[in-house]
């Protein structure tokens, strides 16, 4: 089966590239959007969990922009270049998993104070919880394209696709 760039980034040198370019932003995400959660229902807005939201936040974003640097120029330039995409799905898992810079960069640089300074508590969390949802949201949209065969958006598809076993046509 074809793979994606995305797909194949992250199953080639198994498990650094997982680890590296999946596990560290996906877990340091999930901490802000679990930890979120905490402090809208408690409204706790200083301690220990504000701490760990605070601090993956940060990490999460300053760690994410040096992965978009490293990818755009080790793997988008490169394919950009020589017309090595792979279809639409390639593309689309790509630029979305990418994209993903926004929404963590917007969460450490309001954790930072650099943004929304003018914010108060209430606010800061509005966006701050707007930040992790727009990255729920491009992180699964590049893992639903990232594991489609990159062939089926290329309209090359005659209507002959394999039934999976066991399933019926």
């Amino acid at each position: 089966m074809n793979m994606t760039h995305y797909m194949e980034l992250l199953a080639s040198n198994q498990p650094w590239n997982l680890i590296l370019f999946m596990a560290v932003p996906v877990i340091l995400a999930e901490t802000v959007a679990i930890t979120e959660l905490y402090i809208l229902f408690s409204r706790q807005f200083h301690g220990g969990v504000r701490t760990i939201n605070r601090t993956a936040s940060i990490a999460g974003g300053l760690y994410f922009c040096g992965v978009f640097v490293y990818l755009m120029a080790t793997a988008v330039v490169p394919l950009t270049s020589t017309g090595g995409w792979r279809g639409a799905a390639d593309v689309i898992a790509v630029g979305f998993y990418l994209s993903g810079i926004v929404p963590l960069l917007g969460l450490a640089l309001l954790d930072l104070g650099v943004i929304g300074k003018q914010r108060n508590e209430e606010n800061k969390l509005k966006l701050h919880a707007t930040f992790v949802a727009i990255f729920l949201v491009v992180a699964h949209v590049a893992m639903i394209f990232g594991m489609l065969d990159p062939t089926l958006l290329m309209g090359q598809a005659d209507g002959a696709m394999g039934a999976m076993p066991g399933m019926k046509r």
